[in-house]
């Protein structure tokens, strides 16, 4: 397995020189002609349907829920937890949307309230299922409640957790009623989502048409900075939240315990959606025509760490404390570590630059 991957790393090395000579060929230049068209697909290709895919996929797994509750056997549970891996995926995919809508009333942290460092919402959901609050049960109550219990970190110790077997041991049981209130809540927040990105004189408009009198971007620069920055900052999450969280390398402790979705086995599903929304966000949006087209090969080597990421992450034992512990797993995550990083500099600094970005440019304050 080593030699496999000092074989990719070796590969991107080489890529990274072709880049780098390529961007010598001509100067940093953000082809604005392009910068509506990008724009219109980032919302209308990527953003739009990843919100309503997932919106979808809860609402499936709601019905699943409910199906368990009313008939409690191994085959609806068994569907139940389907529908949760689903569902992870679908939200993995849109995760990277870290601005507009999802930033407001704490939709983000209600759908998914993580890092958890304190176990804050774990012992949210422990104390309430060993002490039923019927007012969870319902989504117009359970909305109000702690951001921790409403969402999928919770919901996953419903399905999965210590106890979840007790689903099968009565109707309508309490958990079960938490369970399907929680899956409801994020067909409501799904839902929100959707409805705010799809208002034509809503965000989409702000988005699609930059300028002087739009109060979220004054012209095309600052709209496909905010682009950028989602890639970035998404991949920044990857590593730093996603696999530093538990994992930091030879040298350091880990903490199987503390990465995401690690009861369910959807840590690298998780992982993978998350590269896969950055993949596609760069190649639905077109981000390829804002740059000089002799510049374009930054392009693509991001595709090619991105899908060598999924591919890894992909290979990778779903049981965490084999991963971690595992000479042979280990390596593969020594790679996503590094390769992580090697796609966030590419993405900030080397199609940053190509689109005229000064070295040290700041994606959260946007000067």
């Amino acid at each position: 397995m080593k030699s496999v991957i000092l074989g990719i790393v070796t590969a991107f090395s080489l890529t990274a020189v072709a880049v780098a000579q390529d961007a010598t060929l001509a100067p940093p230049a953000l082809h604005t002609d392009a910068i509506p068209a990008v724009l219109e697909k980032a919302v209308d290709g990527f953003i739009r349907p990843g919100y309503s895919h997932f919106r979808d996929e809860a609402a499936a797994l709601e019905t699943d829920m409910r199906a368990l509750c009313v008939a409690p056997s191994a085959v609806e549970l068994d569907k139940a937890r389907a529908g949760f891996d689903s569902t992870v995926r679908a939200w993995s995919t849109i995760e990277i949307v870290r601005v507009g809508p999802i930033i407001e009333n704490n939709r983000f942290e209600r759908i998914l309230f993580y890092p958890d460092r304190k176990s804050t919402g774990l012992k949210q959901v422990q104390a309430i299922l060993a002490k039923p609050d019927e007012s969870a049960t319902a989504v117009e109550t359970l909305k109000d409640k702690s951001v921790a219990m409403q969402g999928l970190g919770a919901l996953e110790f419903v399905l999965f957790g210590t106890g979840s077997d007790g689903l099968l041991a009565e109707k309508d049981s309490f958990r079960c009623r938490y369970g399907a209130a929680i899956a409801g809540n994020l067909v409501r927040l799904g839902g929100e989502l959707s409805t705010e990105w799809d208002r034509p004189d809503g965000i989409q408009n702000a988005w699609k048409h930059p300028g002087p009198g739009n109060v979220v971007f004054r012209d095309g620069r600052e709209a496909v900075t905010e682009l950028l920055g989602i890639l970035v900052h998404g991949a920044e999450a990857i590593r730093d939240q996603r696999i530093e969280n538990f994992y930091k390398g030879e040298e350091n402790n880990t903490f199987p315990k503390q990465a995401i979705y690690w009861r369910s086995g959807q840590t690298w599903t998780s992982i993978q959606g998350n590269v896969e929304g950055l993949r596609s966000l760069l190649k639905v949006s077109g981000m390829d025509k804002l740059v000089n087209e002799d510049s374009r090969s930054i392009v693509s080597s991001l595709d090619f760490v991105a899908k060598s990421l999924i591919r890894v992450a992909g290979d990778i034992n779903p049981d965490i404390e084999t991963a971690v512990s595992d000479p042979i797993e280990r390596e593969k995550l020594d790679f996503l570590l590094l390769n992580s990083k090697d796609l966030i500099l590419r993405l900030s600094n080397d199609y940053g630059g190509a689109i005229g970005l000064t070295a040290g440019f700041s994606f959260s304050d946007g000067d």
